[in-house]
This record gives structure tokens, C-alpha cells and sequence, in this order.
């Protein structure tokens, strides 16, 4: 018995043995297949053509744009405050939020009666310093008719002094006659002092009357602005923003901020450029050119748009963080207003004898790829002279007249061979490619050898590839695969 099962084991070891060594046959069986069946493909006898979009290099005269972004401001503006305060008598209507208002509209009037009052004292107290003045100019004159008279009297006594000396000097007069008549002669001079005295004050009189005059008319002056300042108008046509919650009997204090009228009319847009960009808007004298300007503003996929010309840059580059900013007056901008947030388009002087390409046809290092005569490619190094989103503006030299490759992609390189795709062109080539046996056959070989393709994909591929006219994408597919 214990025979018999040690042999039933030896059986079985030789059994697995056996298989294992099968198994390991047949594995490398097909890996040798496969690598025959790989090394064994045929190559195309041709050289492989790769298709290309290519366009031709048009030189001419470009004008181009500056992209930026900034914000609206108004230009004109006004802030409506309360210069006294008082009880609100009459609000307008249009005093609300975004109204429109006329140039010289009442927008709010208060209480009058006040200053009224005031204006109207202030009036009595001006006649009554015109009638003061009034008084002290009779008074001037009779202060001059008095001293007239006191002059003639002096004059008398003179007269009546100069007499009594001649009597007595002939003898018939006495001295005390000549004493009475200089005592007389002394007084009269007295009584001229005092007219002359009479007369500076009435004249003083009348120069404080004139100043009380001038201080009531000012006084009048200050109540009726006071009482004009009751009534805020608009000074200029345009809308309201910021309004102040009044009501019609609410109290408003001196000096309260109501609200503000701006002219939608008269804007101006604010943004930052580089120091290069800023570089081409500056003519030989370094002074801003008047370039035309247009924004934009996207509003659920409508857009509000406007034009204008750049007038001014700020003063210093500090503010736009070693940039400069720069101001554009709107000439027309309807429905925009001030606080937008818009894209700026700037149009640069133009350039003169330059080629537009896509953005795809040129590398980092400033080259294209040129398709010669024999249609191969070689690359040709360009100055590019603008980035525009996804194109670039180049100065193309020799390039001019030329095609070059519209997008560039890692299996087109100096020395490939191309079948030009040109746009608007039909042609065989740009739908699929005519393949002759021997291309077919390599191709529809990779493709049954391809063991990550599903069942279905690789008989979808076998079928296009017996197709007389295979469609190019797949050919250059496949071929990509293969590495050759």
C-alpha cells in the first residue's frame, strides 16, 4: 500500500511538471510569433507625408490693440448738501435714486419763513442806516453854512478892530473902544473854531453813515443768500446717485449731504499699462498720442460699448505699481455709467509691412516652419512684434508671399515632408488618403498586433483601413503608435 501511493505521487508530480512545461512552451511560442510578426512587417515603400494646415504669409498694414481694463468716472459732478438747516416745505419728484434732472430744476425747498423774517429785518435796518445818512448830509450842510457865517463875522469884527485903531490914531477914539472891538474880533474866531469843529464832526458823521449804509447792505446781502440757500437746484443736467432718505417735513441740518448729480454724458475711463505698452502710445516728444479708444462692458451676453481718445496720464508711475495709468475721455457711451468695471481696447499707431499669423504657428523662440518647394519644411526664424490674445503680429521679412505651418504639433519638425491643407481648398487628401498595398498591409498588421485595442475598435479600424480612401486622422493615428 505504501508503495502504491508514493507512485500515485510521482505520477503527479510528473503530471504538473509536464504541464508547467507546456504552458511555458506555448507562452514563448507566441512571444516569438509576435516578435516575428512584429520585426517581420513590411515598411512603406514611400516616405511618409504628413498633413498640415498652412496658410500664407500676407504682408500689409496692421493697426494694433491694447487690451487693459479699468473704470468709468464721471467728470462732472455735483454734491448736493443742505447749507442751512430747516424743515423740508417741497421735495421734487425726481428726487430719487438714478432720476433725471434738468439744469436748474428745484430738486428740494425748505422753510422760508425764517429767512425771510431775517431778510426782512436786514432790509429795515439797511433804510434805516440810508435814512441816518440822510440826516447826517443835513447836517453836514448846515455845519457848512455855519461856518460860512462864522467866517463872514470874523471878517466884520477884522473890519470894526482895523477901524477903532485908525480913530484912535488920529486922536477921537479911546483905547477901551479898541479893547471891545479885538475882544469882539477874538470872539468871532472862537465861533469859527467852533464851526470848523461842528463841521469835521457833521463830515465824520457822514462817513459813518455811508459805512452803516455799505454794513446794512451787506447784512441784506448775507439773508438773502441765506434765503436763496433754501432752495437746492440742479446746476446741470444729468442724474441722480447717493440720495439721502428726506421726506417732505423732515429736518435736514446745515451742511447734511442730500445726494450727488452726475452727467452720465461726460465720462472718463482710468486703467493701468505696462511701461512697454505705454512706451507705444507716446509720440517723439513723449507726449500721449489722441489714439481712439473703445470699451466694453459684457452684461449677460449683450455687450454696452463706447468711444473715446486717450487725453491725459497721471503724473506719476508710483500709482500704477511702475506702470503708468491712463485717462480716456468717452465721446459716446450710452448705457453705461460711472462705476462700471469695462475692458479698454487702445489702437496703436499702426504698423506698416507686417503679417498677421495664429499664435499656433509660432514657438517660444520666435520661429515658423516654412514649406519650401519640394514641400518639406524648414524653420525661418521672425520677430514678433505683438502677443494679441491668439495671434501675433511679425515683422516676416524673406517670409512674405510664403506658407507656413498655421499650427505647429510635435510630429511636424525641419526635413518632414507635408501635404499642405490650405483653407477654403478642398482636396483628396484633406478627407483621407489613397494607400498603396503595402502601406495597407503594415498598417492593418499593427493593428491586429495592437493587444490594448478592444475586439470592436480593432475591427472598426481593419474595416476603414480595406477602404480605398482611408480618412487621414486614422492613418496618421495608427502610425503614431507604430513610431514610425
Amino acid at each position: 500500500m505504501r508503495f502504491f501511493g508514493r507512485a500515485m505521487g510521482g505520477l503527479f508530480l510528473a503530471a504538473v511538471t509536464l504541464a508547467l512545461l507546456a504552458l511555458a512552451v506555448g507562452v514563448v511560442a507566441g512571444a516569438l510569433r509576435e516578435r516575428m510578426a512584429g520585426g517581420g512587417m513590411a515598411r512603406p515603400a514611400e516616405e511618409r507625408v504628413v498633413s498640415a494646415n498652412v496658410i500664407r504669409v500676407e504682408t500689409g498694414r496692421i493697426v494694433p490693440v491694447t487690451t487693459a481694463y479699468g473704470e468709468l468716472r464721471a467728470v462732472r459732478s455735483l454734491e448736493l448738501r443742505a447749507p442751512v438747516g430747516g424743515r423740508v416745505a417741497e421735495l421734487s419728484p425726481a428726487f430719487a435714486e438714478g432720476a433725471a434732472v434738468a439744469a436748474g430744476e428745484v430738486l428740494l425747498r425748505l422753510d422760508p419763513a425764517e429767512a425771510t423774517a431775517a431778510r426782512d429785518l436786514a432790509a429795515a435796518a439797511l433804510a434805516e442806516a440810508e435814512a441816518g445818512g440822510r440826516e447826517a448830509g443835513r447836517a453836514l450842510l448846515l455845519a457848512q453854512d455855519d461856518l460860512r457865517q462864522a467866517e463872514a463875522q470874523l471878517a466884520l469884527r477884522a473890519q470894526a478892530v482895523q477901524r477903532q485903531r485908525d480913530i484912535a490914531a488920529r486922536g477921537a477914539g479911546s483905547a477901551a473902544a479898541v479893547e471891545t472891538a479885538e475882544l469882539a474880533e477874538a470872539q468871532a474866531e472862537q465861533a469859527l473854531l467852533s464851526s470848523r469843529s461842528a463841521l469835521a464832526q457833521a463830515e465824520a458823521a457822514v462817513d459813518q453813515a455811508v459805512i452803516a449804509v455799505e454794513r446794512a447792505r451787506i447784512s441784506l446781502g448775507e439773508a438773502e443768500r441765506v434765503l436763496g440757500d433754501t432752495v437746492i437746484r440742479a446746476e446741470f443736467a444729468g442724474r441722480l446717485e447717493a440720495v439721502a432718505p428726506v421726506v417732505a417735513g423732515g429736518q435736514v441740518t446745515a451742511n447734511e449731504v442730500l445726494g450727488r448729480v452726475i452727467d452720465p454724458s461726460a465720462m472718463e475711463v482710468g486703467f493701468r499699462l505696462s511701461t512697454a505698452q505705454f512706451a507705444r502710445l507716446v509720440d517723439g516728444r513723449g507726449e500721449l498720442v489722441p489714439a481712439a479708444v473703445t470699451v466694453t462692458l459684457e452684461v449677460s451676453g449683450a455687450a454696452l460699448a463706447g468711444e473715446g481718445r486717450l487725453v491725459r496720464a497721471g503724473a506719476s508711475g508710483a500709482e500704477a505699481g511702475g506702470g503708468r495709468v491712463v485717462f480716456a475721455a468717452l465721446d459716446s457711451a450710452p448705457g453705461l455709467r460711472p462705476g462700471d468695471f469695462v475692458t479698454v481696447q487702445v489702437a496703436e499707431p499702426a504698423l506698416e509691412d507686417v503679417a498677421d499669423l495664429p499664435a499656433t504657428a509660432v514657438d517660444a523662440a520666435g520661429r515658423v516652419l516654412a514649406v519650401t518647394a519640394e514641400e518639406r519644411l524648414e524653420e525661418v526664424a521672425v520677430e514678433v512684434l505683438r502677443r494679441q490674445g491668439d495671434r501675433v503680429i511679425v515683422a516676416p521679412g524673406a517670409l512674405a508671399g510664403r506658407e507656413v505651418v498655421a499650427e505647429r504639433s510635435p510630429l511636424l519638425g525641419a526635413g518632414i515632408k507635408v501635404r499642405p491643407v490650405r483653407p477654403g481648398v478642398e482636396t483628396e487628401a484633406a478627407a483621407g488618403v489613397a494607400l498603396t498595398e503595402e502601406r495597407r498591409a503594415a498598417l492593418i498588421a499593427a493593428v491586429e498586433a495592437d493587444g490594448t485595442l478592444g475586439e470592436a475598435v480593432r475591427a472598426r479600424l481593419i474595416e476603414e483601413l480595406r477602404q480605398e480612401v482611408v480618412p487621414t486622422e486614422v492613418v496618421a493615428r495608427i502610425e503614431a503608435r507604430m513610431g514610425g
